[in-house]
């Protein structure tokens, strides 16, 4: 049984060995021969056992080198221990002397605490001065040294210099100073095309800044001076020019007394918009209208007031004349008696009658379209007023009422259509009044020379 159990091994590794000399044999050259498989299937086990004693070798090395490397590291942990407790030790030591330091700092320091509080609070005030002052348009970079000041009044291991209290007292001095005064500086511009001009500026205190006769904008960030797009009407750009021509004297001129804030008072001047604006953008269809129906009053009523002054004056010089003339009406219905000598008193009655009958027509020509101009000016504008007003309730609905100046814009475009119908209605009103009252004069003239002839005629007859 041992003998049969033993050739059964002997065979496996027979098998075994030759398996592994087929595949060697396939991953490299083929052997022609069995002694020379076996010849390669020792040299792979010589090759293997010669590196696994040189790994062995290498392991021991770093074996040595790893006890090494670990007595290494516990005896710098042992150093890093010992110096930490002692850093430990100085650290506690330290705080109590900067403890003692800082008290005996506050003693020290004592009522220049109280002094260094109210310098920090000037040099805060007046950093946020000089960031928005027009006078930093001449004067840049005057606030830099403020913000290192209250830095250094605010530490417990710095101290300001004297030289830098006093620049904080004379930069407040100078700024109060400047306020006062009216100078002229170069400076760079920056146009409405975007174009940046070396001009002269002139600086009234911290008001306003001009240039070339017009007004100008600061932005603090960079220090800029923008040439406004839109500048006050005329009057307030004449007195500009004449300030920055003038070499000495009095000059009136212009100034926004909110400009130290930001010149809100400016830019509402400026932003709100001229008649012609309102005339030609903010009435609409409704005030083209009213402006149309408004010109055709005036030119009418213009044409009957020298009409009827015309005939007015011709009815005067009829009067004082003997013999009728045809080029007025009372020379006319003077003409129909004058045709009719013979005539009784009830058929002169009736021409006269019919004559002044023609010539009232042409006296009172216009007044009645007067009259409804009049009338209807008012209504259009009530018409424009309740339009804008729906406008306006509409963009409140989409948009909300969170902004009261939309609102008061939109109900302002409403409010012109009313104004203008007023504006309208009013003159032609009085116009219709001078025009009625002069044909009503010359009628009563007629009236009066026809019932005159008739009792004439009576008496005669």
């Amino acid at each position: 049984m041992k003998m049969k159990f033993a050739k059964r091994c002997l065979v496996a590794v027979a098998a075994g060995l030759i398996s592994t000399s087929a595949v060697m044999a396939q991953e490299n050259d083929q052997a022609a021969s069995l002694d020379e498989l076996l010849n390669m299937v020792k040299e792979s086990r010589v090759a293997e056992t010669a590196e696994h004693r040189k790994r062995e070798q290498q392991f021991t090395r770093e074996k040595g080198n790893q006890a090494s490397l670990l007595k290494q590291a516990q005896d710098t942990l042992a150093a890093e221990e010992r110096r930490s407790e002692r850093l430990e030790e100085t650290h506690s030591e330290q705080e109590l002397d900067v403890e003692a330091k800082r008290q005996q700092f506050n003693e020290r320091l004592g009522s220049l605490r109280e002094l260094f509080g109210h310098l920090t609070s000037t040099a805060g005030d007046l950093r946020s001065t000089l960031s928005t002052s027009l006078i930093s348009a001449q004067y840049p970079n005057r606030g830099e040294f403020l913000s290192e000041l209250i830095d250094k009044m605010n530490s417990n291991t710095r101290l300001p210099s004297l030289e830098e209290i006093e620049r904080l007292w004379y930069e407040q001095q100078r700024q109060m100073v400047e306020s006062g005064r009216v100078v002229s500086f170069t400076g760079t511009v920056i146009k409405p095309n975007g174009e940046n001009a070396e001009q002269e500026v002139v600086r009234v205190g911290s008001y306003n800044l001009l240039s070339e006769g017009k007004y100008l904008n600061y932005v603090p960030d960079g220090y800029k001076m923008e040439e406004l797009i839109r500048q006050p009407d005329g009057n307030y750009l004449d007195a500009a020019s004449e300030l920055q021509n003038a070499t000495s004297g009095l000059v009136g001129v212009g100034l926004d007394p909110t400009g130290p804030t930001g010149g809100t008072l400016l830019g509402a001047l400026i932003n709100s918009p001229t008649w012609k604006e309102r005339l030609l953008t903010q009435g609409g269809v409704v005030g083209y209208a009213i402006m149309a129906v408004g010109a055709l009053g005036l030119l009418i009523g213009l044409w009957r007031i020298i009409y009827l002054f015309t005939v007015n004056a011709k009815v005067s010089s009829q009067l004082k004349s003997d013999k009728a003339n045809t080029n007025n009406p009372l020379g006319r219905v003077l003409k129909a008696a004058e045709e009719n000598p013979n005539a009784d008193t009830e058929t002169l009655e009736l021409k006269l009658e019919e004559a002044v009958l023609k010539e009232r027509p042409a006296i009172e020509s216009g007044l009645a379209i007067l009259k409804i101009i009049a009338a209807v000016a008012p209504l259009m504008g009530l018409l424009g007023t309740v339009t804008g007003m729906i406008l306006t309730f509409q963009a409140i609905t989409i948009f909300g009422a969170g902004d009261p100046k939309n609102m008061a814009g939109g109900i302002s475009s409403a409010l012109i259509t009313t104004v203008w119908g007023l504006l309208v209605a009013i003159p032609v009103v009085l116009i219709h009044t001078v025009v009625n009252g002069r044909a009503k004069r010359v009628i009563h003239v007629l009236e009066e020379q026809s019932a005159g002839i008739i009792a004439e005629n009576a008496e005669r007859k």
